[in-house]
């Protein structure tokens, strides 16, 4: 029977990614083709010309790369305005792009990009840490990584502290230049991406890889699912020690300009970055556990996931802090205390719902949870070798309230380091609305998946906790 799988309507489109272990292209070690019933059979998409399922990806490259230009210039030149934007937009939408892009071709921009690729790609192979291994793949491998991510997040820190004090560099111009950062980044990341398809045609690092028969496709959602470079893993580079660690360094450059600008930190600012430091230290923390999510074990590495990391996280995650840099309000003790304490639980909830699960895994489920046994169910499931394994599930603490009450928890989250910013823009909640958006899918997707890989197994799992993310909800 077909498995479960998610899709999306995108631009008139259906849009869905391909299974992990899916192999096709001949070039790729088992040789093996892909079944696509659950793709549909209305369009024909083995040549090199892309026909109508690359329809949707295509539309979504379009959309994206311009998309987090024009949040930097609503952000930059138009006081965080989406309305004004959409105005001048539909004015002269011809003449906004020919006059209004930034430059992709910035040297300062470029060499601050390189500079800090180098220095994180650096951190991740010279800095000690325990060697942690990952999940069994659907081709039956084993990733090995080195758990070293919370000790490149401190240096990392330390070295922006130090370069600011000595004069190293001037981190309040990352504000100023942050959008031809950010078309830089666009470009690099689209032929990085070309990179990427064209490795897991004729290299690919495991036999976790295989084609969709359309370089658009491959392109889009990628070919390798654990693609390495010299020894370096490539999307532990991109989510982890670029993305992530852009988010912490970005929205402490955007503080430095607000105390360049007007000779103090605003306590708005300073509750919405201390909160955001604290959720990326957590999930330094907690990074050998992001290694066995979704993101890694399920998403290839594509311009999906790889051109996500390199600029829309840096662009999306911190455009509520870039926002408050200009607009430096005053919360007042109360308030900004309140706004603080619901962030800092709500991440503290985050937390232990990823640490609770970990641990339940690490001890076979002979542990207690919130004080109890835990309920749990005893998963059998098939790799594509054939080999029949065990998965334990919990359905206890944060895990009997929903599959993934945790993200409630996270949307509070972000919520709360938007809402310094107040009501007078949409902006400062921009990416908790879009975070909200991608956590809905993520569910579903994820309860698509599950059930397609344990089956019967799923069903008894649902019937104890029957709820997705909010009980009689969703």
């Amino acid at each position: 029977a077909a498995r479960p799988r998610f899709r999306a309507r995108v631009f008139g489109f259906w849009v869905e990614p391909p299974r992990p272990d899916s192999h096709a292209h001949p070039l790729t070690p088992s040789g093996r083709s892909v079944d696509w019933e659950t793709m549909g059979n209305w369009s024909a998409d083995s040549g090199f010309l892309p026909g109508r399922e690359a329809a949707g990806p295509l539309a979504l490259i379009g959309a994206t790369i311009p998309a987090v230009i024009l949040i930097w210039y609503a952000n930059f030149h138009l006081d965080g305005s989406l309305v004004a934007l959409v105005q001048e937009l539909a004015a002269d939408p011809v003449g906004w792009f020919l006059t209004k892009w930034p430059s992709c071709t910035d040297p300062e921009a470029w060499s601050w990009i390189l500079g800090f690729m180098v220095f994180e790609l650096a951190l991740m192979r010279l800095v000690p840490g325990k060697e942690f291994k990952a999940t069994l793949t659907p081709a039956g491998n084993i990733p090995i990584y080195t758990a070293n991510g919370m000790q490149c997040f401190l240096i990392t820190l330390v070295a922006f502290a130090l370069g600011t004090q000595y004069g190293v560099f001037e981190p309040a111009r990352v504000y100023d230049k942050f959008g031809e950062i950010i078309s830089s980044l666009n470009v690099f990341s689209i032929f990085f991406c070309f990179g990427l398809m064209f490795k897991g045609y004729y290299a690919p690092s495991t036999t976790d890889s295989g084609t969709n028969n359309n370089w658009v496709l491959d392109y889009f959602w990628g070919v390798e699912l654990y693609p390495r470079v010299l020894g370096w893993d490539i999307k532990t580079f991109t989510n982890c020690r670029f993305g992530m660690m852009y988010w912490a360094v970005g929205i402490l450059c955007y503080a430095a300009k607000q105390i360049e600008d007007i000779g103090y930190l605003s306590d708005s600012m300073f509750v919405s970055v201390s909160l955001q430091l604290i959720y990326i230290a957590k999930f330094f923390w907690w990074e050998s556990g992001y290694w066995c999510s979704m993101d890694i074990q399920h998403d290839r590495a594509g311009y999906y996931l790889c051109w996500g990391c390199l600029v829309y996280v840096p662009c999306m995650y911190t455009c509520h802090a870039y926002y408050l840099t200009k607009h430096p309000i005053a919360l007042g003790a109360p308030l900004a205390t309140f706004i603080f304490l619901v962030g800092f639980l709500a991440i503290w909830a985050n937390y232990d719902a990823d640490r609770q699960r970990q641990q339940f895994r690490m001890c076979n489920g002979e542990c207690t949870i919130w004080g109890s046994k835990p309920r749990m169910i005893v998963a059998e499931y098939t790799t594509e070798n054939g080999i029949t394994k065990r998965s334990l599930l919990l359905a206890s603490g944060w895990w009997g309230i929903a599959r993934h009450f945790h993200y409630v928890a996270e949307i509070t989250a972000a919520f709360c380091w938007g809402a310094p910013g107040l009501f007078d823009r949409f902006m400062p909640y921009l990416y908790v609305t879009y975070l909200s958006l991608l956590l809905l899918d993520r569910a579903y997707r994820d309860d698509a998946r599950c059930s397609g890989k344990y089956g019967k197994y799923w069903d008894e799992y649902r019937s104890l906790v029957p709820y997705k993310i909010i009980p009689f909800v969703i």
